[in-house]
């Protein structure tokens, strides 16, 4: 698929444009050109909600990660 097909007309993004800027975001390799596409075509709400998210699970990926190494290094 080209560019042109896989935008939406009327500046809405698509929720999988959402969730590919929010983790390029996150990991901190955001493009000028697309930061600035998300502020001027972007839903606020939805670029919160999908951050909130991601933060909860990543948070939850960390937790889980910690607890499955402290049970497996504590002595019986």
């Amino acid at each position: 698929m080209s560019e042109e097909e896989n935008s939406q007309p009327s500046g809405r993004q698509s929720m999988g444009s959402v969730i590919r800027s929010v983790s390029a975001s996150m990991f901190g390799v955001q493009s000028s050109k697309k930061h600035a596409e998300d502020f001027s075509q972007g839903n606020i709400v939805s670029y919160v909600v999908i951050g909130l998210v991601a933060t909860v699970l990543f948070v939850l990926a960390v937790w889980g990660i910690v607890q499955l190494v402290v049970s497996v290094t504590q002595p019986s």
